[in-house]
């Protein structure tokens, strides 16, 4: 008994240590490099959304050529 709370206390121990750790470096990589959105609705047609199908596209908005002004004719921009 002692040695299975030993090692539950373990557990939870790193668990925290990595959860700790995790989540800022997945925040901070979300904000500023990179991250995923869905694009819904006809707004976008035929680039996205092509055919006029109802399910939603899936695209990687980069956030690092926008901080840069890196961006050129035809590129599409997000705003929120």
């Amino acid at each position: 008994m002692a040695l299975a709370q030993g090692l539950r206390k373990r557990y939870i121990k790193a668990f925290f240590k990595g959860f700790f750790v995790a989540v800022p470096v997945t925040v901070t990589f979300l904000d500023r490099v990179a991250c995923v959105a869905r694009v819904e609705g006809a707004s976008m047609q035929p680039s996205l959304n092509p055919g006029g199908r109802q399910a939603s596209d899936v695209v990687l908005l980069n956030h690092w050529s926008i901080r840069n002004y890196d961006v050129q004719r035809g590129d599409i921009v997000s705003l929120v």
